[in-house]
């Protein structure tokens, strides 16, 4: 699955990759690696801004950054910069971590913490919803912080574990120079010197890292941008680089490679949103939104795109909020023409953003709307417009992937009256309803099924669908690097466990 941010390829000879790979079958790929022990990792290319609460895929952040906690491969919550807390339906209470720096000297302690939160909350962020729930921040001491709910909130550990909300320095945050240079408390510290703009950003050991050198394998991290699945296929097979992503279309050349190996694990949820639902709007009325959803034929892409696979809902079987009782929609013409002949035959006409990596895929499903009545202009767009743009409400409909991993984070994400993702700021009242019942019951046996009213009220009035889901493919090269393994972070694209990987023969 090609990274979702731009970059500019680095100069790579044009070659056969199969013939590159069978040739590159004896190389001893020392290029990836040196004395210091640098790992070279291409995502295909750089995200447009390092600061928390930035749509940032896990490959980047997780080099400089960390969380407050991490998920365990059994989704147990686990210490990170925080080594204890206490829940409660008013509050979160954290212990912090003693002895943490930043890459730039800032002290790591409570109101570096509450910085952070409220800057992510508050901001023009991609995870402010869910946070909104946070009302206040107090640093009750230098290591201890409590977040005051404004309901409860069995869910906010988890959600403190993924991107939303990586720690950066609050000095950074404050100056606003955080967007270009990350600086967090991980292993590896920003390195600009060492960089080159647009090509390679280099991450060197930090020797302050609280964890100890002997916590990672590599003391240097490269990340370059090779954005053609060929190109990077070719820089790995000659050793060039250590680990890259790629697609599919690329694994039948890996598999030629003795030295190569590479593994998958499901990384992103992609589905469209019906924004412009309020009074007047497009989508106003549900059973133009299920016409929507009846025309959309995800088969077709999955064709052109083999990562993806399809599914009824946004979650899966054995996760919170997952409802058996969800059938979707399938892809059924008639049925989305009679809904449109029922709703009056409106005159539909819409504009949708599109990015670079996902501008096949609308055109796709403009194509098939259209069959429905339903027109629509894709727009292309820059990655950073894309980002900023897509869910603000200029747009009556768009196409994203959210990665929430709670019912309650997709709920005020997305759907609730007040969510960043909802700007016709509409909600259904037996949404709302539902929506309020599960969230009294807190972590009692009763939420889950609660929560599964919710994910099937938000089926039925159609407030998305076309659910897929797309697969990781990361392949690396063993010549330079072992002990490759997706982390147990779920649903976070581009993303290794750094920590654990080491380089060949140490």
């Amino acid at each position: 699955m090609r990274s979702t941010n731009s970059g500019r390829p680095r100069a790579l000879a044009v070659a056969s990759m199969a013939t590159v790979m069978v040739l590159a079958g004896c190389s001893g790929g020392s290029g990836a690696t040196d004395g210091a022990g640098t790992l070279t990792v291409n995502w295909g290319g750089f995200p447009e801004s390092w600061a928390p609460g930035a749509e940032m895929e896990a490959g980047y952040l997780r080099v400089p950054y960390e969380n407050l906690v991490a998920l365990d491969a059994g989704g147990a919550i686990r210490p990170v910069l925080a080594t204890r807390w206490k829940q409660t339906d008013e509050a979160l209470t954290l212990t912090l971590r003693k002895g943490v720096t930043f890459h730039d000297g800032t002290p790591f302690d409570a109101e570096a913490v509450k910085v952070n939160l409220e800057f992510v909350r508050d901001g023009e962020t991609a995870y402010a919803g869910p946070l909104k729930v946070i009302e206040s921040v107090d640093a009750v001491d230098e290591y201890t912080v409590r977040l005051n709910l404004s309901e409860p909130t069995p869910s906010l550990l988890t959600m403190l574990s993924t991107r939303a909300t990586p720690m950066g320095s609050p000095k950074a945050i404050k100056a606003g120079t955080i967007v270009r240079t990350p600086v967090g408390t991980g292993p590896w510290a920003y390195d600009a010197s060492a960089s080159s703009r647009g090509n390679r950003m280099t991450f060197t050991y930090y020797d302050d890292y609280w964890g100890g050198e002997d916590s990672v394998g590599f003391r240097t991290v490269e990340l370059h941008a090779i954005p053609e699945d060929s190109s990077a296929g070719v820089a790995l097979a000659v050793g060039e680089i250590a680990l890259t992503d790629t697609e599919t279309t690329q694994l039948g050349s890996i598999k030629i490679n003795r030295h190569l190996r590479h593994l998958t694990y499901p990384a992103l949820r992609n589905n469209p949103m019906f924004f412009d639902r309020g009074p007047g709007g497009a989508f106003a009325d549900v059973r133009v939104r299920r016409a929507a959803c009846h025309a959309l034929d995800t088969q077709e892409i999955v064709k052109l795109e083999p990562d993806f696979k399809e599914h009824t809902q946004h979650f899966g079987e054995g996760e919170p909020g997952y409802n058996p009782d969800i059938e979707g929609y399938d892809h059924d013409l008639q049925t989305a023409q009679a809904l449109m002949a029922e709703a009056g035959s409106p005159q539909v006409s819409v504009e949708v953003l599109a990015a670079p990596f996902n501008e096949k895929q609308l055109r796709v499903y403009a194509e098939q709307l259209g069959k429905a009545g339903i027109e629509v202009t894709v727009r292309p767009a820059a990655s950073p417009e894309y980002f900023s743009q897509w869910n603000s409400g200029r747009y009556a409909l768009g196409l994203g992937s959210n990665d929430e991993l709670t019912p309650y984070d997709w709920y005020k994400a997305w759907f609730a009256e007040d969510a960043p993702g909802n700007p016709a700021k509409v909600e259904s009242a037996e949404l709302k309803a539902a929506a309020d019942a599960a969230i009294a019951a807190g972590d009692s046996d009763l939420a889950d099924e609660l929560w599964q009213k919710v994910t099937k009220i938000v089926s039925d009035e159609a407030l998305t669908c076309a659910h897929l889901t797309g697969e990781e493919l990361i392949a690396w090269n063993t010549e330079i690097v072992t002990d490759v393994k997706a982390s147990s972070q779920p649903w976070e694209t581009n993303l290794v466990d750094y920590k654990a990987l080491r380089p060949t023969g140490a």
